[in-house]
């Protein structure tokens, strides 16, 4: 019977898993930095960037899902529609939960005769966010949940992770070529997108969404490569690599470097956490920074609709008229983490592993049923 994982666990990089946080909540203070009462209106360079959150999150992607499924597949092992089934499990339940939780909020709005954003119930945009296809140029507004256009990328690159393994599996030998040209695709994607498109590709979300995570999906997947090969093999090479590309990354947000350089010191950072692991250090891995990781998903993708609840209840109890004077705020940015850990113990996790078991119990059905017939054949 085929697997979607290797025959020997691979590492826990728990650095990797502490490090989810961060970006997620880089995301939230860019979308919640104008409800502060007295916030500039351009706010600092690095709040402003928060989108490139999401090309840290679309990197690691990379690097992660190699890390776990690319030796598998070399070796053809891969189980593609138990991989699918695993991913899905990982995204949609919550996915799921907060599209009702926008729809339920929306339709309760309205009813009380409140002004709501125009395209938070856009009912043209459920089903392409049902199917996971939102951020693939089928609606001209989002609507829901708009971070879901994110999960809609990486759905685009869970099926097209073959094509990824593929590459990446034939450059194994040769990881800083595959370095080298996923840098190039870097450099290459980024201006021509914005020559061509007119925008940013980091801007783009529901149009093209499906397109962002590519170069930084295969970027991480050339990390990984560069990983596997032990570029990396001790542990002040690989604390200085980390504290050193994390300061990188933040200077050269500050300064709004080119998103190519952004996104190369992003992988870099990825690289040097990862190899703390596998030089037997234990630097950020801790405890309280890996279950603030574990629950990073769900902090994302509850922001929205933790956003709606606050904006809304805050102004009536406290009789605001617009954004939320610093106490207020500091309460609303911190509490999302408090709702994303209630998310993740109430429906990502037990969710995941109700769908999972069942996979588990179809597949071992279907093995029984297997060899009753090779036996009734046999006799």
């Amino acid at each position: 019977m085929t697997t979607a994982v290797q025959s020997k666990a691979p590492l826990d990089l728990k650095p990797l898993t502490a490090l989810r946080i961060l970006p997620a909540l880089w995301v939230v203070l860019a979308d919640y930095w104008p409800d502060l009462k007295g916030a500039p209106d351009a706010p600092p360079a690095f709040i402003a960037s928060g989108q490139l959150g999401v090309e840290l999150f679309f990197v690691l992607s990379g690097f992660i899902l190699s890390h776990v499924y690319l030796s598998a597949f070399g070796e053809k092992r891969f189980d593609y529609k138990g991989f699918l089934w695993a991913r899905l499990a990982r995204i949609y339940p919550l996915h799921i939960a907060t599209l009702a939780a926008v729809g339920v909020m929306g339709a309760a709005a309205l009813l009380m005769g409140r002004v709501m954003e125009h395209n938070v119930l856009y009912w043209p945009a459920l089903p392409s966010n049902l199917l996971l296809v939102n951020a693939w140029g089928f609606n001209t507004d989002a609507g829901w949940n708009h971070p879901a256009w994110s999960i809609s990328a990486e759905w685009f690159a869970y099926l097209l992770f073959p094509v990824f393994a593929t590459i990446a599996w034939s450059l194994r030998a040769r990881p800083v070529l595959a370095a080298s040209l996923a840098a190039l695709l870097l450099v290459v994607i980024y201006p021509a997108f914005e020559h061509f498109a007119g925008f940013k590709l980091t801007d783009a979300t529901i149009a093209w969404g499906a397109l962002r995570i590519v170069p930084c999906f295969a970027y991480g997947c050339a990390m990984f490569l560069i990983w596997r090969s032990g570029a990396v093999q001790t542990q002040r090479t690989a604390v200085g690599m980390s504290l050193g590309f994390a300061a990188v990354s933040v200077a050269l947000v500050a300064l709004a470097a080119p998103t190519a350089a952004i996104v190369a010191s992003f992988g870099a950072l990825i690289l040097g956490l990862a190899s703390l692991t596998s030089t037997g250090s234990r630097l950020f891995s801790n405890k309280v920074g890996v279950y603030l990781g574990e629950v990073s998903f769900s902090v994302y993708m509850v922001a929205i609709p933790w956003k709606m609840l606050v904006m809304s209840g805050a102004q009536k109890a406290f009789h605001l008229a617009g954004d939320l004077p610093l106490p207020i705020w500091l309460g609303y940015f911190g509490g999302v983490v408090l709702v994303g850990m209630l998310g993740h113990h109430v429906v990502e996790r037990p969710a995941r592993t109700l769908m999972r078991n069942w996979a588990e119990r179809r597949r071992h059905r279907a093995a029984r049923t297997r060899f009753a017939l090779r036996t009734a054949v046999a006799r």
